[in-house]
């Protein structure tokens, strides 16, 4: 978990840096969904594959389990911030 926080955590320094230059948020945003559909391509069917319609629908299934984990958690934070108060 420490090696995926890592990189993730670069990844979010890559985005704010292309967002202080002054690209706009939801182009950032765009760009780093492109670049993760890319190098989830990649993953699966190398340099010269591309993902079958199954596969398609693995990797959706898998960037929304970890979208509801992500949500998940802000929430919990928030409500342990707001307990705090």
């Amino acid at each position: 978990m420490e090696k995926h926080n890592h990189c993730t955590h670069q990844i979010i320094e890559l985005a704010n840096k292309l967002k202080d230059e002054g690209h706009d948020i939801q182009l950032v945003n765009a760009a780093l969904m492109a670049a993760s559909g890319i190098y989830a391509t990649y993953s699966v069917a190398g340099n010269v594959g591309a993902l079958e319609p199954t596969g398609v629908d693995k990797v959706v299934a898998m960037y929304r389990q970890n979208l509801e984990h992500i949500q998940k958690r802000k929430k919990e934070d928030v409500q342990g911030q707001s307990g705090n108060a």
